[in-house]
């Protein structure tokens, strides 16, 4: 005995399709559920969260690293021995997860927001699961190997927590919206578990310290451009760190050259000594990277660089790596002239730098590396800088030296030069060694300690510092001179980023709040009131209201589908088979009135 029933009428619902197709590829209605999500599935609906921030911090991170990309591409030099930009492949996949994983949470929270049951496709567990393991594997990675890199972040705060904070706040405020619809369907659903409804209680309570917290978050948010414009500071002089390596090969007389266009006040340079006594200028042990030794002197490729004379590193062309590896992609920026001086750049010695400074009236800060044990200068090197120092006829006073060795016998011999420690250490340490000048790491440095050291008149150079909201926060900080690779870009700041008074920043945050807890309100109320005024329907019942006000051209009208039964096998009727599956039951009759 065959029957014949009508299938159900649905409406056309291709954005939910969407949304849980590529979700959990359910594509079908009749794959879909508004059952509660299972234990598994809310297992990985947290791991999704939890590789969302941890994919959020590790994004901020490399964001605001920029600063120091150059660094991380010489960490990696220094293991790997070929030069390349470490940093490409990092931010590109880096992009690529963030993007993949910020997808599947806004498909969770339409889930959310639908009333759909959460149901992660296998395939995005295993994406997510990879993503989780990489960023975690990546933080390992630079906490061993540039741990200090870290600090960029509290730092970084300064600049942007104040936005950071209305931004995070805005999000909170619009995922009230889901919160408020979920409480309002608990509220009106009585035969909820009781487990669903402790869980429910815990999302909410969750939401209102995480929207309780950021409420009071500007408590705690200290930044030194937070403060009255008319005490702050003038601009922090701009000293060329290895002249301007972004527009020139670095410790070149070209790149001193292109940072005294820039307007800078100093030159600061890395300073080895040759096997005759000459001080040069050169950032690395060896030679491989800034010149082509390769070429010239294939069998010394590899060899300390303080064991060529100076004869033979007059030899060597110290320009033509910029344009072939093109550090910093500006290349392509040079005009054809600018190429030519760079392709014939050669190693610069002290005395040449030094001499350029003395005609700029330009102040001169350099590091001075000891030869191995084994080198003929090994003890005599303090002499010999001291000799190429008198010999190049520069004032004293422009020059800044950083040797902690034999400080005593160098004030002895040239009393002129401005004392200078790399190391970190109290004023009255200073002070006590007639050191007057400190040059750190900017993450060695706090706003209060940058304060301590102006008011004991040690003069602070911080580097390296090439971003703009790192300069304006250093400049805030009343710190009086920073080394920078990117003096062109520093010559565009003639301000700090942002100012702002106290009491303008405070006004700005309670009237964020309130109108953050205004909207809060509002939208618990309204999502109350609208779940009121709306029945509960079965999501599988049949819309015979749809079907009598609407043509068959309006709605996606499902052929029939044939049930067999076997009476006399005892599969029983298709009223008992639609009845034991909960669906409703509609003759033809009840379909064509």
């Amino acid at each position: 005995m065959v029957k014949h029933q009508p299938l159900q009428v649905y409406e056309r619902q291709l954005c939910l399709s969407c949304i849980t197709g590529i979700y959990g590829c359910r594509w079908k209605r009749y794959q879909r559920s508004h059952d509660d999500t299972t234990k598994w599935e809310l297992l990985w609906s947290f791991i999704l969260l939890f590789t969302f921030c941890l994919l959020l911090v590790w994004f901020y991170f490399w964001w605001e690293a920029h600063n120091d990309y150059n660094e991380f591409n010489w960490f990696l030099y220094n293991r790997s021995g070929e030069w390349s930009d470490g940093t490409v492949p990092i931010l590109a996949t880096t992009a690529a997860g963030f993007t993949y994983i910020a997808f599947l949470m806004i498909l969770a929270l339409c889930h959310v927001v639908l009333g759909q049951q959460l149901n992660l496709h296998w395939l995005h567990k295993i994406g997510v699961a990879a993503a989780l393991f990489t960023t975690i594997v990546g933080v390992i990675s630079v906490s061993q190997t540039w741990g200090q890199e870290w600090d960029v972040i509290p730092i970084s705060l300064q600049a942007t927590g104040p936005f950071l904070h209305i931004g995070a706040l805005a999000a909170v405020t619009a995922l009230s919206w889901i919160v408020a619809g979920q409480v309002a369907r608990t509220e009106k659903t009585s035969t909820l578990p009781s487990q669903f409804v402790l869980f429910q209680v815990v999302v909410v309570l969750l939401y209102l310290s995480v929207l309780l917290g950021l409420y009071v978050v500007p408590m705690y948010i200290t930044s030194p451009c937070i403060m009255d414009p008319t005490t702050l500071k003038q601009r922090p002089d701009v000293i060329g760190h290895q002249g301007a390596p972004m527009l020139a090969p670095e410790n070149t007389l070209w790149s001193f050259q292109r940072a005294l266009q820039m307007n800078v006040t100093g030159f600061e340079a890395d300073v080895a000594i040759s096997v005759d006594g000459v001080p040069f200028l050169m950032h690395d042990r060896t030679l491989r990277r800034t010149t082509d030794v390769e070429k010239v002197f294939p069998d010394r490729q590899m060899e300390d660089a303080s064991f060529f004379n100076w004869t033979d590193l007059q030899q060597l062309n110290a320009g033509q790596w910029f344009l072939k590896d093109d550090p910093f992609w500006t290349v392509h920026n040079l005009s054809p002239h600018e190429k030519d001086l760079i392709a014939n750049q050669t190693v610069c010695s002290l005395e040449q730098l030094l001499k350029m400074a003395f005609y700029h009236n330009s102040t001169v800060v350099f590091r001075l590396r000891r030869p191995p044990p084994e080198h003929p200068c090994y003890h005599s090197w303090v002499n010999d800088t001291l000799q190429a120092v008198q010999q190049s006829g520069v004032p004293q006073g422009l020059v800044m030296w950083t040797p902690d060795e034999h400080r005593a016998q160098v004030r002895q011999l040239a009393p002129g030069l401005i004392q200078t420690s790399v190391e970190k250490r109290s004023p009255q340490f200073l002070h006590q060694y007639g050191i007057s000048r400190l040059l750190l790491r900017y993450n060695q440095a706090s706003p209060q300690e940058i304060r301590n050291f102006s008011q004991s008149n040690i003069n602070l150079t911080l580097y390296t510092i090439n971003e703009p909201w790192l300069y304006s926060v250093l400049w805030c900080s009343g710190v009086s001179s920073v080394s920078s690779e990117a003096s062109h870009i520093l010559k565009k700041v003639p301000y700090p980023i942002w100012l702002m008074r106290p009491d303008e920043y405070c006004m700005m945050w309670v009237c964020v709040d309130l109108i953050s807890f205004a909207v809060v309100i509002g939208i618990f109320i309204f999502q109350k009131y609208r779940m009121s005024g709306m029945r509960s329907y079965n999501p599988e019942q049949i819309m015979l209201s749809a079907a009598v006000r609407r043509s068959s051209r309006d709605l996606n009208v499902m052929k029939e589908k044939l049930i067999f039964s076997e009476v006399g096998n005892g599969v029983g009727s298709a009223e008992e088979l639609y009845t034991d599956n909960g669906y409703d039951y509609y003759t033809n009759q009840g379909i064509s009135q």
